[in-house]
């Protein structure tokens, strides 16, 4: 049986931005929001555009950052200096 959580859309937007960027691991996104890795795949696959899911799925899929048992042990951030900010799903440009 699935369990079904309503997120307000403010949260579903840090859902994905946290998902988006590469040092936050998914067990960072369970601590806080209380979904699993499967759960985060499901809610990018129905809020993103698909062509944008693929992409995403692509850059995620094997990436040692976002699985803390895969991590280095000099990886302490969750998100890179460098990272754009994501708002609204849509990546901010920077001035």
């Amino acid at each position: 049986m699935k369990k079904k959580i309503d997120f307000k859309p403010e949260q579903i937007d840090r859902i994905i931005e946290m998902a988006w960027e590469d040092r936050t691991p998914f067990d960072a996104i369970q601590l806080q929001f209380g979904l699993k890795e499967e759960e985060v795949i499901r809610m990018m696959r129905r809020e993103m555009k698909t062509s944008s899911f693929k992409m995403w799925r692509e850059r995620v899929q094997g990436r040692k950052t976002k699985h803390l048992k895969q991590r280095g042990i000099g990886v302490d951030r969750f998100k890179c200096s460098r990272q754009r900010g994501i708002s609204n799903n849509k990546v901010s440009k920077r001035k």
